[in-house]
Order: structure tokens, then C-alpha cells, then sequence
């Protein structure tokens, strides 16, 4: 059985507490656990100190009766879903949430976990003996990426399932730390490193997301597309998530599509924007869009499946997301994520 090391967990009860205690330095940060503890235990991420948010009243507060639905930090993926309005409003994103891992863990897992969740690989995802008999990644104190040998960057990929649907759907995120709050695109909270994935300051704590009332079910239609290998628990291997917003005649205004998985970011696909603003989405628009995703997307030896069949299966899935935008009968079966939640 593998163990957590010795640590000092604090658990302040307000923001400015928490703030303070991470300004010292050498700490992480904590909500639900469900990625930190079993890393911990790995030995992929270390500290002595654990900051954990639970305690903080009004973190996890879902607000979705005004326009723009806000969304605290620590509120559960679980409690997410079981929001009427967001189903109702936001049925792309209930069901990007819906498919992160199995009821348990989005009883636990939190919607700023899941933003924040750390880059995964197969050659980073293992105990610690595994890892040492190889010798140790670039992610973790060694000199070489073992998914690209003469790269000199990490190729870890993004392993969050509501950060591609959030970016199509224009959300922001809050920050703050002890000197300042701020707010920024989604989109830019991320870098394309495996290790330094985020743009959040050391210092800083994620603290709201906030998903614009534009985006809406009333203002746009959006679809969430998944690939991995069972129906649950499975981290993504390919994720798709589209949205795209028209006029009276079904004309596009704005379109917006974001891949997950392949990349250390989620991926921005310019072309359906190029291809689908002032026309309607038709077939051949559609499969402009699946070939330029195909070129752009980066599937490595990370994560599971071959890579050249998922990078195959990147056509078939944005095909399969826009076909559904679009209303046009789907060609292939919808991945099953229940919004039920136990």
C-alpha cells in the first residue's frame, strides 16, 4: 500500500489566512485530493506543507441564477452537475464534468481541482520504483523526456476534461494572492509546458470561474466529445468541445473549438472560426475543420491508445462534435456520461 509522507496540513478558514500561508513559500495547495493525495503518495509532487481550502466558507458557492453563472473553487464537480440551471443553460459543460472519472471521486473533486488537475504521462504516472529503474523524467528531477528523448521540453498532456469546454465557452477565472486579485480568460490561464502548465503565480489561488451568460444554451449550441479507453474512471485521451453561436437564419457569428489531451494545453482550432463564421455549417465546412484539427493536434506516446489512431480518431470526433452543433444526424455512437449523480 502506498503511503503519504509526513506532512503539515493547515486548513485556514478564511482566503486571507490561506493567502498568507502560501506566500511563506514551499507549500502546495489542496481541495479534493483526488489528484494530489495518490501524486503524493507516487512521489510525483512533494511538500511539507499542504494548504487545504475546504474549510473556507462561501469557496464553493454555485451561483446560476443571474446572467453569468459563477462558480467557487471548491464547489464538487458532483454538486456542478446536480445544478438545474447549468444543465439546463450549459449542457456542453454538465456533461464535460459529467465524464471526469466516476461518482466517488466528483463527490470530491472540485471544479478548481479539475482547471489546476497536473499534466499527466506514462512515464510520470508510475510509483516511484517504476520511475527510477528507467531513471527519473524531466518532469521529476531527471534530464530527459522519455516520450520525446531529444526534446528539451516536458510533453506531459493536459489531463482536464471541463478546461477545453470552458475555453470554447469563453469562462474566465479568478486569481488572487496576498498583493492583488485578478481575472483572465481561461484560454490564457494555460501554457503549452508539461511542467510549468499553468500561468497562475506560485502565490496565487484560484478561487472563482466564472462562465459567461453569452454562452448560454440561448445564445450558442455546444457539444463535449470524449475518447478513453472505459466508460469511467479513465482519464481523456482526446477530448473535443465546441461551441459555435448564429443569427436568426443559422448563419455562424462566432465559433469556438478546443482540443484536450494532446497537447500540454488545450488546443485552440483557429479553423472553425476561419471556416464557419458568416456561413452555415455544412458537411464540407465540417470536414475543412476535422482535417485541420488532425494537423494541429499533437498525440504522443503519453497517455493511452496508439498514437497515430488517435490521432485518426481527432477527425472522427470533431466531425462527430460539430455534426452534433450543427443538428445533423451522427454518424458514429455518442459516448455515454450519465449526469445522473449517486
Amino acid at each position: 500500500m502506498l503511503r503519504l509522507p509526513p506532512i503539515n496540513l493547515q486548513s485556514p478558514e478564511t482566503i486571507q489566512e490561506a493567502l498568507k500561508l502560501i506566500a511563506a513559500g514551499d507549500v502546495r495547495v489542496v481541495a479534493g485530493g483526488t489528484d494530489l493525495w495518490p501524486n503524493m503518495k507516487r512521489r510525483h509532487q512533494k511538500a511539507e506543507t499542504v494548504v487545504s481550502l475546504m474549510s473556507i466558507p462561501d469557496l464553493d458557492i454555485i451561483d446560476s441564477n443571474s446572467s453569468d453563472i459563477r462558480i467557487g473553487a471548491t464547489a464538487t464537480l458532483a454538486d456542478i452537475i446536480r445544478d438545474d440551471n447549468i444543465r439546463d443553460r450549459f449542457p456542453a459543460f454538465a456533461k464535460a464534468v459529467a465524464s471526469i472519472s466516476s461518482p466517488p471521486l466528483r463527490n470530491m473533486g472540485t471544479i478548481g481541482g479539475n482547471l489546476c488537475v497536473d499534466t499527466r504521462c506514462n512515464y510520470y504516472n508510475q510509483t516511484e520504483e517504476w520511475r527510477r529503474s528507467i531513471d527519473f523524467c524531466l518532469k521529476e528531477e531527471g534530464e530527459i523526456c522519455w516520450v520525446a528523448t531529444k526534446s528539451p521540453r516536458c510533453w506531459a498532456h493536459t489531463a482536464s476534461d471541463s478546461a477545453p469546454m470552458l475555453c470554447a465557452l469563453d469562462a474566465k477565472v479568478r486569481l488572487a494572492s496576498v498583493a492583488r486579485e485578478r481575472e483572465l480568460p481561461l484560454r490564457d490561464f494555460y501554457v503549452d509546458d508539461g511542467i510549468d502548465y499553468l500561468s497562475r503565480q506560485p502565490d496565487e489561488i484560484l478561487t472563482e470561474v466564472v462562465v459567461p451568460g453569452t454562452s448560454d444554451d440561448a445564445h450558442c449550441r455546444s457539444a463535449f466529445w470524449k475518447l478513453r479507453r472505459r466508460g469511467s474512471i479513465d482519464f481523456s485521451t482526446l477530448s473535443v468541445a465546441a461551441a459555435v453561436w448564429t443569427d436568426d437564419n443559422n448563419v455562424v457569428t462566432r465559433a469556438s473549438m478546443y482540443l484536450g489531451a494532446v497537447g500540454s494545453a488545450p488546443i485552440p482550432v483557429a479553423e472553425a472560426e476561419s471556416v464557419l463564421v458568416g456561413n452555415k455549417i455544412t458537411e464540407h465546412g465540417i470536414a475543412r475543420i476535422a482535417r485541420a484539427a488532425h494537423k494541429i493536434a499533437r498525440p504522443m506516446d503519453n497517455t493511452d491508445f496508439a498514437t497515430s489512431w488517435r490521432g485518426k480518431m481527432i477527425e472522427q470526433y470533431v466531425t462527430a462534435a460539430l455534426r452534433e452543433v450543427a443538428g445533423l444526424p451522427p454518424l458514429r455512437m455518442q459516448p455515454r456520461h450519465t449526469l445522473k449523480v449517486l
